[in-house]
């Protein structure tokens, strides 16, 4: 009895500990290869950075900063930048270190420290004013957003998918594991929510299966100034071809 008691102690120490040793690698599932922009976008490389979308519209309207899902690319956002485009909005999208084309690997401190470069080098030699800054995040960047904007950053912010903290969706992912104290990088927009005075907008989907919609809900219940749309159809990996959220995010943005 002693025996068998030890085996499964031991094995179960032993998953928490390749949970914890291999966390980055299911937290950052990187595209392997490098796909290319289409359309009028383009890649910028943000000096002492990762590379960044860039696809300017005509007129001095605002300019989207927008932060993918962590299995994404941002020559995969082509589409969006388009779409914003059409409607009189600037986009750019920054890499992640570790991810195709960019140098590093992959982390909350790297990713943080990416992100910051990226809008200094907006507002520094290509010439963006700082008012006209917009954050966007979505899944995993969300929180890359809510620490920018929790820095001074942007103007307004749209968070589509969000969670309360990366732990809060680690647990549910894993609830027969110490998920809490064996995460490295939390994101943690719950705690920094409360001290942002943007007006945010909020985009979760009711069928979410991977971050839950209660989490995105809770989170915007912590801002100040936040307004939850719940999209009814959609799922974690649909949602911009769902209605209303391409609408409601261009609506916002353009602060109608």
């Amino acid at each position: 009895m002693v025996i068998a008691l030890a085996v499964v102690v031991g094995g179960y120490l032993a998953l928490c500990a390749l949970l914890f040793f291999a966390q980055r690698s299911l937290l950052f599932p990187a595209p392997r290869e490098r796909a290319q922009p289409t359309g009028e976008a383009a890649i910028v490389e943000v000096p002492g950075g990762t590379p960044m979308l860039w696809r300017p519209a005509e007129g001095a309207g605002p300019v989207v900063v927008h932060f993918h899902g962590n299995g994404e690319q941002v020559a995969w956002l082509s589409f969006l930048a388009e779409a914003y485009a059409e409607a009189g909005v600037s986009f750019a999208a920054v890499e992640y270190p570790g991810y195709p084309g960019a140098a590093g690997s992959p982390s909350e401190e790297a990713i943080l420290t990416a992100a910051e470069l990226a809008v200094k080098h907006l507002t520094g030699p290509m010439g963006v004013a700082k008012e006209r800054l917009v954050l966007q995040g979505q899944s995993l960047g969300s929180g890359v957003a809510v620490w920018l904007a929790a820095q001074g950053w942007g103007t307004r912010l749209v968070l589509l998918t969000p969670y309360t903290s990366l732990p809060d969706v680690g647990a549910r992912a894993f609830p027969y594991f110490p998920v809490r104290l064996l995460m490295r990088d939390r994101f943690d927009s719950a705690s920094r929510a409360p001290s942002i005075h943007l007006p945010v907008l909020v985009l979760h989907g009711r069928g979410d299966e991977v971050i839950p919609f209660e989490l995105g809900e809770a989170l915007a219940g912590k801002f100040p100034q936040a307004r939850l749309v719940e999209v009814p159809r959609a799922g974690h990996n649909d949602l911009w071809d769902r209605e209303p959220t391409m609408a409601e995010a261009i609506s916002f943005v353009r602060g109608r």
